[in-house]
Parts: C-alpha cells; sequence; structure tokens
C-alpha cells in the first residue's frame, strides 16, 4: 500500500534531483500533489495504478545514468544541427551525428541548464 509519507519522499527526491518538472507532465505532478494532500492510504485501485505509473517513470528516470541520458538528448539536437546545415549548404556537417564527443558535449550542456 502507498501512502503519503512514500509518495513525499519520492517527491522530494525528484524535486532535489531537478527531474520532477522534466521527466513528469503537468497532470501527473498535479495527481501526485494532490494525493499527497488529500490522501493518507490510497485504497483505490484506479488511483493505485495511477500513482504506481508515475512512481515507475519516476524511478526509470534516476536509473538512468547521466551520460546515458545526455546521449540521448545529445544525438537529438546534432540530428537537428545537422539538418540545418545540410539546408545553409554545408556538405561536411552530415558527419557531426556520428560524432560522440559533440554529442555528449551538446547533451550535457542542454542538461546542465
Amino acid at each position: 500500500m502507498i501512502t503519503r509519507q512514500d509518495l513525499a519522499r519520492i517527491k522530494s527526491r525528484a524535486l532535489r534531483t531537478r527531474m520532477w518538472f522534466k521527466a513528469l507532465s503537468k497532470v501527473e505532478r498535479a495527481i501526485v500533489d494532490l494525493t499527497i494532500k488529500c490522501v493518507e492510504n490510497i485504497r483505490s485501485t484506479v488511483l493505485a495504478k495511477t500513482i504506481t505509473a508515475i512512481i515507475d517513470k519516476i524511478l526509470q528516470f534516476f536509473e538512468e545514468d547521466f551520460i546515458t541520458r545526455a546521449e540521448k538528448v545529445g544525438h537529438e539536437i546534432a540530428e537537428r544541427l545537422c539538418a540545418i546545415g545540410e539546408r545553409w549548404g554545408n556538405k561536411a556537417c552530415s558527419t557531426w551525428k556520428y560524432d560522440m564527443c559533440l554529442i555528449r558535449f551538446l547533451g550535457v550542456t542542454t542538461l546542465n541548464k
């Protein structure tokens, strides 16, 4: 059974690691906040399933290490930069999306904003 204290602990850890706003949508954050404010023990199966899915999402984000997230974000940015560079006529930029140093750099700088 999930209690108010369990949810509050998970929320505080998510806020400390700055992933509360990155990993969860506004609706998911509102569900957790309202559950903490209004419910002592979750007894509803529908609410329990919803909260469990949100907690799983948070815990999955905790398990991913920083470099993996940086590479994922950096790869998306590098792809966009390559597309823009090719539209501008730069033929050499097609190799940027395979450069792991550039991908990690873009990811780390984006995640640290």
